[in-house]
Formats: C-alpha cells, structure tokens, sequence
C-alpha cells in the first residue's frame, strides 16, 4: 500500500512519540507498504522549527534527510497542480500546508496517515 504521511505522523514516528497510534506504527513499520513525505510537510517543520514551536536538531535538514532514508520513505514534491487543485478544496481545513497534503492525496490516489479529524470530510482515505 502507498501511503503520504502527515506531519504530524513523520514527526512522532521518528521521535517515538507514544501519540503515535498503533495502527499508524503498524503502516509505518510495514516494508511492504511504500511511505511518501509531502515536500509540505518539510516546509512546515523547517517554519515551525525555525518560530521556535518545534525541538529538532539544529541540523534541520541533515535530520529529516537521514530519517528519510533510515526509514525508506520517498520524497512527494510539491507539482503545479498539486497547488492548483487546492483551489477546489472546500474550507473544511485552514491550514494551507494540510491542504496541499489533501490536494496531493486526491490527485496521487495516496491515502493519507492522520490523526487529524479536519481531513476526514475531504473525499480521500485516512488512516490512523
């Protein structure tokens, strides 16, 4: 199964956070199963970490590089069309790097890993 991992999910997959469901934990360990991170979701860890609302290491990039390949997950970039479809988006969600996940998960046909409820009412599949 291919799956495009919210922020939220990649973050506390690799810190170890117990908010990470079990379910989730399952996907993720599953080598079977191919794991996208949304070049969004590094957009807003690098915003966030630099306001100062993220603890990472101060080698941003180095980290999320060599978490990306320690856990064999690919790379989604951000396509043109991608950032238009959210434009049809309705307003269930506000927050702009969510809705790009959304947009990406519509158009790629990926299901997304999310423990965040203001995705559900959009047409695509959640795990959690």
């Amino acid at each position: 199964m291919k799956v495009l991992l919210d922020t939220h999910a990649f973050l506390w997959w690799v810190t170890d956070s117990p908010k990470l469901s079990a379910r989730a934990r399952k996907v993720i360990q599953d080598s079977n199963n191919e794991l996208f991170f949304s070049a969004a979701s590094g957009w807003e860890i690098a915003i966030k970490a630099q306001l100062g609302r993220l603890q990472l290491p101060d080698n941003l990039e180095q980290f999320i590089m060599e978490q990306l390949s320690l856990n064999a997950i690919l790379v989604l970039p951000i396509q043109l069309h991608h950032a238009l479809r959210v434009y049809t988006l309705p307003q269930y969600h506000r927050d702009p790097f969510d809705r790009v996940l959304v947009a990406q998960s519509q158009i790629e046909n990926l299901p997304i890993l999310t423990a965040d409820a203001q995705i559900t009412p959009y047409t695509v599949e959640t795990i959690w």
